[in-house]
């Protein structure tokens, strides 16, 4: 182990610039799959991996990684939002890659030693900041065919991240892209990198052209919905509707699970997962994107082809979104109560 010799600093952040960059803490969890079994893992001060430069994390795409969040809440308590459904999405991500599973206990508990050991690092409760962590597995260990790996690692690390709206809750313009995010029948429902970097060049392309982001459609008929950049969609429909894409190559937002679930609880919402088509944008009085690391961002218009269609207003945020916004942002700060099960607290 490598001693850290630079996070004196970091206990004087000031919370209210914080954005989503990279921050070294003090300790992450790291356990390594040899000869059929994980080890017990341990606690470490070094950010850096050494790995074999045959490994096929590097020359295959054999990794998957997820992200969550802690918060410290109203009570100064601090609460994971549902880690079991993260830990849950990680195996079907290793299943697909021939991965060893991570078993749910293993990473919850990964999960609680690296949020214990770095607790400096939570942003004060009142600030909107939160602690992400980043579990991940990779392929590891001498090899060069195009095969498993011999070995693997599962690591967690945190970063301490700021409100992701610097300015406020705001809708955000996306523009329909010609690419595909996923392959039929590929691993669009697996969290692995190789989607991630797939892309890079959409989003740039984007951005070039003055929007937040793309959307992708499925990459069957090009005719649905499928995901907003690395996000799911939901729009609102003009009887009160949540609606969301359904797709075995859309990626199961933990976020998205959590909204439909508070839209027809908490909100008396009708709820639906189904054929969203680009065609119906119309339909639609709200619509927005949901992830870890924004929880919900507004969309105020998707341009297709040469139509530009605005829902609520490219300016306002609608007030249905914001309704679920206050919510979800509600449970996951303890504000409000949670549903059964969705927090798990940090001793």
């Amino acid at each position: 182990m490598t001693a850290n010799t630079d996070t004196a600093a970091h206990t004087d952040i000031d919370w209210s610039t914080l954005g989503f960059t990279y921050i070294r803490t003090d300790q992450r969890f790291i356990a390594h799959w040899k000869d059929g079994a994980w080890d017990a893992g341990t606690l470490t001060t070094d950010n850096t991996l050494h790995i074999a430069e045959g490994s096929t994390a590097l020359h295959y795409g054999q990794q998957c990684f997820e992200g969550l969040k802690a918060y410290r809440a109203k009570d100064g308590s601090v609460n994971l939002f549902r880690p079991d459904m993260n830990a849950a999405r990680m195996q079907r991500s290793c299943d697909r890659l021939l991965m060893p599973e991570v078993p749910t206990e293993m990473f919850i508990e990964a999960c609680r030693q690296v949020v214990a050991a770095n607790l400096r690092f939570l942003p004060p409760y009142g600030t909107g900041g939160s602690l992400y962590l980043r579990p991940f597995v990779i392929g590891v260990g001498d090899n060069i065919g195009v095969r498993t790996a011999p070995e693997f690692i599962f690591s967690v690390f945190c970063v301490p991240v700021g409100p992701y709206f610097k300015g406020g809750l705001s809708p955000v313009n996306f523009i329909v892209s010609d690419y595909d995010r996923a392959a039929p029948n590929g691993t669009g429902a697996a969290k692995v990198g190789g989607n991630y970097a797939a892309s890079l060049l959409p989003n740039k392309e984007a951005h070039d052209r003055g929007f937040g982001d793309c959307i992708y459609l499925d990459p069957e008929t090009h005719t649905k919905i499928e995901e907003v950049g690395a996000a799911n969609f939901f729009a609102i429909t003009r009887d009160g509707t949540f609606v969301t894409p359904k797709s075995p190559s859309i990626l199961a937002s933990i976020t998205r699970q959590s909204l439909l679930t508070l839209a027809h609880d908490r909100l008396g919402l009708k709820v639906h997962e189904g054929d969203v088509f680009i065609r119906d944008l119309d339909q639609f009085v709200e619509a927005g994107a949901c992830g870890t690391a924004a929880v919900i961002t507004p969309i105020g218009g998707i341009q297709y082809k040469d139509d530009f269609h605005v829902f609520h207003s490219e300016t306002e945020v609608g007030p249905v979104t914001r309704r679920l916004y206050d919510e979800l942002t509600g449970v996951q700060f303890g504000e409000v109560d949670a549903p059964e099960g969705w927090i798990v607290k940090v001793d």
